[in-house]
């Protein structure tokens, strides 16, 4: 184990709202631990409130792959940047926390400055981009994944990875059976539905829209549904806030997926780590998703290989959740799907048990406890 009696300190790369919540649980389990570790990197307010002195704040401006060119000078400069300080201020061991097309390089930054790396969450190389094992194998030491099938998949490809578990899931009970929803009494007229648009800039620009407009063809079937908007902050909130379109209206809650998901009949939630949050409480869900249209077609199609696109489904290896992703040409087929399920309760009663059941197993572990022990181990 890691000496008791020295200071380490640790250089964490986090881009992303949800790497942001990720790494403030890791600093708080390695703070735990008795250990004198001093922390310092790239991220957002949760982890400068979990006591990681931040160089730059990356979470508020993050942006999606097919953005960012947009942004490529940014992202060179804050390379530069980072790969500056690690030659000038040593470090003990850099841990890299998903957005993989911006983390390989301060991967490669830590390489070069003689620095081991932890990847923590797997790139999802199993779906799309397979031959840049080799270059995840050049410069990570340690790979933590958060899907059970990840681990023997990188394994077989020479990867030293384990299975940590799912962060999302960490205060949960391994008992979630008051979390299985009731609809024997469920009256889809007055159905409470929650939209959640995601996290990132992109996702709230190609989603927020049409998830309103979804909302309001709903009402005419069913009038007198209601609406909660699941905003990742305060800043989103306002955002969602300004975007709202004429006669559109509802409630909003800020950073609460699996406490509104516990509270409505339904969700309609853009693909990602949200998905899980709302499948742990035991909500029926409609997933969606949209990108660039002209890329998609000429590079995306082609290159993608995973039979499922959300998390849910590909964790259940089957096609548990309605999935529309990507959507191009309308949003009706949505709306169609969500208001079949609004009239088949029995559906929904099967689909809360189903989704209870698949995330059961996945709480048995809890990732960051096992991220910050393999930490430690590296440190020693």
């Amino acid at each position: 184990m890691a000496d008791a009696k020295r200071t380490y300190r640790l250089f964490i790369s986090a881009n992303d709202p949800s790497a942001d919540v990720h790494c403030a649980g890791l600093i708080r389990a390695l703070a735990a631990g008795g250990r004198d570790i001093e922390f310092v990197g790239i991220g957002g307010p949760k982890m400068a409130e979990a006591g990681c002195a931040l160089i730059e704040n990356t979470v508020g401006g993050a942006v999606m792959t097919y953005k960012a060119v947009a942004h490529a000078g940014y992202y060179y400069r804050l390379l530069k940047r980072i790969g500056r300080y690690l030659r000038e201020h040593p470090v003990d061991l850099v841990i890299v926390c998903d957005s993989p097309s911006f983390n390989f390089h301060v991967a490669k930054a830590a390489k070069r400055a003689g620095v081991r790396t932890l990847f923590y969450v797997a790139p999802q190389l199993w779906a799309w981009g397979a031959w840049r094992i080799r270059k995840l194998r050049r410069c990570c030491d340690k790979l933590c994944c958060l899907l059970p099938f990840e681990e023997p998949w990188f394994r077989q490809r020479g990867v030293d990875t384990t299975f940590v578990g799912n962060p999302l899931l960490d205060k949960l009970p391994a008992d979630l059976t008051s979390f299985r929803k009731d609809y024997s009494a469920f009256d889809p007229r007055r159905a409470r539905i929650a939209l959640m648009p995601g996290s990132r800039l992109a996702e709230i620009e190609s989603l927020w829209r049409p998830m309103q407009e979804i909302a309001l063809l709903l009402r005419r079937e069913f009038p007198g549904t209601r609406y909660v908007a699941v905003a990742t902050s305060e800043e989103r909130r306002a955002l969602l806030g300004r975007m709202e379109i004429p006669s559109f209206q509802c409630e909003y809650s800020v950073d609460s997926v699996t406490d509104t998901a516990d509270v409505v009949d339904l969700c309609l939630v853009a693909s990602g780590s949200a998905t899980l949050e709302v499948a742990s409480a035991g909500c029926p869900m409609v997933v969606m998703y949209q990108t660039n249209r002209i890329l998609w077609h000429l590079i995306g199609r082609w290159l993608v290989r995973s039979k499922f696109f959300t998390l849910v489904n590909l964790l259940a290896d089957r096609a548990l959740v309605p999935e529309f992703m990507p959507y191009f040409t309308s949003i009706n087929p949505i709306v169609e799907k969500v208001a079949a399920l609004l009239r088949t309760p029995d559906i929904l009663s099967r689909l809360s048990n189903d989704l209870i059941d698949m995330v059961e197993p996945l709480t048995r572990k809890k990732a960051g406890q096992e991220v910050a022990r393999i930490v430690l181990d590296m440190l020693a």
